[in-house]
């Protein structure tokens, strides 16, 4: 992967504001869609959910997920020209009082104010998803395969 395409998906990434996230519950496909933070390494992206919200009972410790991210569609775009990252990633919930939550709240509330007042509520929750393998493609024949190296390298 080239320079250009690496900082092209470092733009989506920091860019987009919202995700499709496919999990399993009970065994079932459920699709949830949820605004995310990146972390400073870029490894990993903050979620918040809802513990209300179905798709929350997929976000497990330890679970595997899927996360869509993808450039918006417009009227003159041809959607299967849309610029998307398509990427397994491993969940952790972050408890409440740790420096974990702390510093992943911090980047949260940066990107999304409101988040300041939903994460006070009880219901709604910070999740860390570990970035792992999945396809970036940017149109016809413009399709690359990334990992957890990929996503370092746009430190």
């Amino acid at each position: 992967m080239t320079a250009e395409v690496l900082e092209r998906l470092g733009t989506l990434l920091e860019t987009t504001r919202v995700l499709s996230l496919g999990v399993l519950v009970d065994g079932e496909p459920e699709v949830g869609l949820l605004p995310y933070a990146l972390s400073e390494d870029r490894g990993t992206i903050y979620v918040q959910a809802s513990g209300l919200a179905r798709h929350s009972r997929g976000l497990l410790p330890g679970a595997h997920v899927s996360v869509l991210i993808h450039a918006s569609d417009a009227p003159d775009r041809d959607p299967m020209q849309l610029t998307r990252l398509s990427v397994r990633a491993s969940v952790r919930v972050l408890e409440r009082d740790t420096d974990a939550f702390t510093a992943a709240a911090s980047r949260f509330i940066a990107r999304f104010p409101t988040a300041e007042t939903t994460l006070q509520l009880g219901d709604f929750t910070l999740y860390e998803l570990t970035l792992g393998r999945g396809r970036y493609v940017e149109g016809f024949a413009r399709a690359f395969n990334v990992g957890p190296d990929t996503f370092a390298e746009l430190r």
